[in-house]
């Protein structure tokens, strides 16, 4: 039997970041036939991570054969030229295209950042178009009056099966936290200041300062992730020296595989209070919850479709900048309450965020353009 030809147009690692790792799993998934003898779909792919391969990649598009092309597009301004190039090969060649947008910036970035032949040009690419997908429901707004409403797809994000604790891990997770003297708080995310680790930094000060006060250290604040600025880990590793945070504050590097496996069992809480413009749905904070984490976060981009305040953690205004506000509620829980809402977590992950939901819903999309 034939097998249907996808094309990816798309990000992958490295860099490591939702995007790229959420395109490595679809493509490494068992519904490519080259993993797996019995996938649907017959997979290859154009890795558009280095723009100076942009002739080079435009070459491979136009030769390839695909039933269709799978596109993670841009959130840029430069990168939507790009974009808006590889739309119209497609359209002249007569290929369907399903565009993926991983992130909430798009429609503003149409709207209200570009001059008005780059707007026009874009409302007139994404009406072509085979179909979009989105991250959430709240979402579904960014292609509204750019396509059609049946043509927008919904499909979260999910946590790979390896970073997801087992019912014997969670158990022993459990009867640790009841004897745990000091929480560890996780910030684990690419380092750009609008992720919020100033915030989390400042949640850490707050601690000192309380534990100086006469109070017992309950909180210790591990960082891990990557600075991609000189600036970004001048200013981190400052504040920790300015403010004395060494006994309060570890940073692990970049981690992945066993490692950080080990850091997602080791924490109790997540912090990710982020107000990054590009957001769309952190995979990040669904891989918290799948490892039995208290969240804090705030109603920024597709977040609250995932976390609703009191009932997965603490939501936080993205218009509240003042941590010490947040740290007050985080020092009022009771331990009780944080094992309530950790079994919560670890429930909505195991129905909602699994790599089979994502992979069924993807399969489904394909299906729904191809057949």
């Amino acid at each position: 039997m034939k097998k249907n030809k996808v094309c990816f147009i798309a990000q992958f690692p490295p860099p490591m970041h939702g995007l790229s790792k959420a395109v490595e799993t679809l493509y490494n998934s068992e519904l490519n036939s080259a993993v797996n003898s019995g996938g649907k779909f017959e997979f290859e792919k154009v890795d558009i991570t280095n723009n100076q391969n942009f002739l080079k990649n435009l070459l491979r598009i136009g030769k390839c054969k695909a039933d269709l092309f799978y596109f993670t597009i841009s959130q840029t301004k430069g990168g939507n030229l790009r974009d808006l190039v590889i739309f119209k090969l497609l359209e002249l060649q007569h290929k369907k295209c399903l565009i993926h947008l991983h992130g909430g910036y798009y429609r503003q970035l149409v709207d209200n950042d570009m001059a008005g032949w780059q707007r026009k040009a874009n409302y007139r690419a994404i009406k072509k178009l085979s179909g979009a997908i989105v991250l959430s429901k709240s979402l579904k707004k960014i292609f509204e009056g750019m396509i059609d409403d049946e043509k927008i797809f919904v499909v979260e994000n999910c946590v790979d099966d390896q970073y997801l604790l087992t019912d014997q891990e969670i158990e022993e997770k459990l009867k640790a936290l009841e004897n745990e003297k000091v929480l560890h708080v996780l910030w684990l995310s690419n380092f750009i200041r609008s992720k919020g680790y100033p915030f989390v930094l400042e949640m850490a000060k707050a601690e000192k300062e309380r534990v100086d006060a006469g109070g017992e250290k309950r909180f210790h604040f591990d960082f891990a992730g990557k600075f991609f600025e000189d600036s970004e880990k001048g200013y981190f590793e400052s504040y920790i020296k300015d403010n004395g945070l060494e006994e309060y504050v570890t940073y692990h590097g970049i981690v992945d595989g066993e490692q950080k496996r080990e850091l997602l069992k080791k924490c109790y809480i997540f912090a990710l209070p982020t107000r990054y413009p590009n957001e769309g749905q952190p995979i990040s904070i669904l891989e918290a919850m799948g490892n039995g984490m208290f969240i804090i976060t705030t109603d920024h981009a597709g977040i609250p479709d995932i976390v609703e305040d009191g009932v997965n953690g603490i939501v936080i205004s993205a218009n509240d900048t003042v941590a010490k506000h947040c740290f007050i509620q985080l020092c009022n829980l009771k331990l009780r309450d944080i094992i309530k809402i950790i079994g919560c977590n670890i429930n909505d992950c195991r129905k909602k965020f699994t790599e089979k939901n994502y992979l069924e819903k993807m399969r489904n999309c394909f299906k729904q353009i191809l057949f």
